[in-house]
């Protein structure tokens, strides 16, 4: 039996303010195959977008293991972390994190440059995949210019640069209408088909997590 990609153990994640103690995330145990589609799926304030950054290595857990590929990456350094960050896992946030005095190509362009990526590779890596995601005319206006469909679209190339696994998005449909939502995550559902990707999307939207195969739902920082 092929073990899964991702796999948390007995994980809380914890702060302390002051002498009060508050905790995020209570005892989770969960599983991620390869080349699956999940959605987790929560009120704000449920404690989904600090499970999606623990499953993305974008932060670790007070206690507990998180296995990535049979590796725990638990206990990790953040230049460790940031390796395999960069080598592994492809991100989309809701409020696109462009760069905004770069174009859409410098801006897919820019992660290929901590990879040792030749300027020539990444040239024709930016512009395929930005044709690829129908934005070829569009390449060389800044986020400002763009739409927040285009905006997206443009966060998901740069997403898929570096060839990742796993493409990791936190309410991916947040900030754009609701047809501009549904192209985005039939772009993503292809990616997933097509590609073998595997796709995590972090949502409170049923419609959304409609794409998914596996639903996670949390609340109150516990798997229901």
């Amino acid at each position: 039996m092929e073990s899964p990609l991702i796999k948390l153990e007995n994980v809380w994640k914890k702060y302390q303010i002051g002498k009060k103690e508050l905790v995020i995330l209570r005892d989770i145990n969960l599983e991620i195959p390869s080349n699956s589609f999940t959605a987790i799926m929560g009120t704000s304030g449920s404690g989904k977008s600090t499970l999606l950054h623990i499953i993305s290595c974008l932060d670790t857990p007070t206690e507990g293991n998180v296995f990535l590929q049979g590796q725990n990456v638990s206990g990790l350094s953040e230049d460790e972390l940031a390796e395999i960050r960069g080598r592994k896992i492809g991100f989309v946030f809701q409020r696109f994190n462009l760069l905004s005095h770069l174009n859409a190509f410098e801006n897919v362009a820019f992660p290929m440059i901590f990879q040792g990526t030749q300027e020539a590779d990444r040239k024709k890596k930016a512009e395929l995949i930005l044709s690829q995601m129908g934005l070829a005319h569009r390449m060389t206006h800044k986020p400002t210019e763009l739409s927040g469909g285009q905006q997206q679209r443009v966060a998901i190339a740069r997403a898929l640069v570096n060839n990742p696994e796993i493409i990791v998005a936190d309410e991916p449909t947040g900030n754009v209408d609701s047809k501009t939502g549904e192209q985005i995550m039939k772009t993503l559902f292809e990616l997933h088909k097509t590609e073998k990707r595997t796709i995590i999307v972090v949502t409170h939207d049923a419609d959304i997590a409609s794409y998914a195969e596996n639903i996670i739902k949390i609340k109150d920082g516990v798997i229901v």
